[in-house]
């Protein structure tokens, strides 16, 4: 869920004449904001609809006796939500402009589904929050945002829609985006970008709208095509995590050991020391391949295999490093989103899934829930339920290598998951990541 399989090594691509960089963003709001017509109408007006999949949509707006297509259609490609005219799942879309590539991850606005918003906005680089105009900012907006700055999601766009519903209002627009902007200053999300928009009607969404002269900032689409994307991993102290050991022991390589996984920090090359957690032996880097092909250096995202000069004891969920090594710990202390409907309690048992390593462990103790309206952390001692935020400690049977989230997102988060049945109870965040209603983080 906190993980991506992407290749980081392709986020940026040169052409003639022109370099364009790659951003991931994830769209949330409440139920009935618009949302999947907001997306609809960005890949609309972007150009990055094919022509049949547009005859489909029309076709389908008519078969419901829609007088216009009804763009929210491109995007709800569950049957059941066409039907029900929600969205249930996770959608992610791919599309570019001559500016900038983007995947896009379309989270549901149901309460029951925020999980999935964790599953979005876990690797975006920027979130657009909508929200209703007529209704403002409510509780499941003020949850994005907290979930968004516990994800450290660096950007965030605050979407105003259905500005053509309270007749493109001025007042309207600046009370909900001094109320959302306050909110979200006080979680610590510092870049807050407010648009008025109509995704029903294309105002603001790619093009500038007649009707809001007022408003002097960049559309949507303009200020996701400009907007600063700095965050990648590759200048971060390596991490390696090994997926699977590769010794054929026949053929022409018998004595061939390779270690198969995704460099998820920071650059390694040949020559490089290493250090393979939570053993603590040391090596060095003797060999890099990249499909067959060697290479003298592996980034950030790339999936490689690694040998490694000496023999070592090295098996799947260990981690090599390089570089600032992370903390080995048994003792967890972290901040985690509750995903399933049995609360989380203190003495619970479950497993922690941390990159490529599970090992057992117990809740110790649940040390406060967030308060999604003041921002205040209310005594944990009654457990978390679905959908709550709040700090916990766990006890480990093995030593982790975990490093704080806010300093690495892929190796500083996990997964708590049900021993008995293996579903996921909550996505966790090492160290502490959400500002406490006094300020404190």
């Amino acid at each position: 869920m906190l993980t991506s399989t992407h290749d980081r090594s392709t986020d940026s691509v040169t052409l003639p004449g022109l370099t364009t960089s790659l951003l991931r963003f994830a769209t949330a709001g409440s139920v009935d904001d618009g949302k999947s017509t907001l997306v609809g109408r960005l890949l609309h007006d972007s150009k990055s609809v094919l022509a049949d999949q547009l005859e489909a949509v029309e076709q389908a707006s008519r078969r419901r006796g829609q007088e216009s297509t009804d763009l929210a259609l491109l995007t709800d490609g569950l049957r059941a939500e066409r039907e029900q005219g929600i969205t249930i799942d996770v959608a992610y879309r791919y599309f570019a402009t001559p500016r900038r590539r983007f995947i896009l991850a379309d989270t549901p606005g149901h309460v029951q589904y925020t999980r999935n918003m964790v599953t979005g906005a876990s690797t975006a680089e920027l979130a657009v929050v909508l929200v209703d105009a007529r209704n403002g900012v409510v509780e499941q907006t003020r949850r994005h945002a907290a979930l968004a700055a516990l994800l450290r999601v660096p950007h965030v766009v605050l979407a105003v829609n259905k500005m053509d519903l309270v007749g493109y209002d001025e007042a309207v627009f600046a009370a909900i985006a001094a109320e959302f902007t306050g909110y979200a200053a006080r979680l610590g999300v510092r870049d807050v970008v407010a648009v008025p928009i109509s995704a029903l009607a294309g105002d603001n969404v790619v093009e500038p709208s007649v009707a809001m002269d007022w408003y002097a900032g960049p559309t949507l689409l303009e200020h996701l095509e400009t907007v600063p994307v700095d965050t990648s991993p590759a200048g971060l102290p390596a991490r390696f995590p090994v997926q699977y050991v590769i010794r054929p022991q026949h053929g022409e390589f018998p004595d061939y050991r390779g270690y198969a996984g995704q460099v998820a920090a920071g650059v390694l090359r040949t020559g490089d020391t290493v250090t393979v957690l939570p053993s603590g032996h040391r090596g060095v880097v003797a060999a890099i391949d990249i499909l067959g092909t060697p290479s003298d250096t592996a980034s950030a995202g790339q999936s490689v295999t690694l040998r490694l000069a000496e023999d070592l004891d090295i098996s799947r969920g260990d981690l090599i490093v390089a570089g600032a090594a992370p903390r080995l710990t048994q003792d967890v202390e972290a901040t985690v989103c509750h995903l399933h409907e049995r609360p989380l309690r203190a003495g619970d048992k479950v497993l922690i899934k941390h990159t490529t390593r599970t090992v057992r462990a117990v809740v110790r103790e649940i040390s406060h829930r967030l308060d999604i309206d003041t921002l205040e952390y209310r005594p944990g001692g009654e457990g978390l339920s679905v959908n709550d935020i709040g700090d916990v400690v766990l006890r480990t049977a093995e030593p982790l290598a975990l490093d704080d989230y806010q300093d690495n997102r892929s190796t500083g988060a996990f997964l708590l998951i049900d021993p008995a049945d293996g579903t996921t109870r909550a996505a966790g965040m090492a160290g502490s990541s959400v500002v406490r209603g006094d300020g404190r983080v």
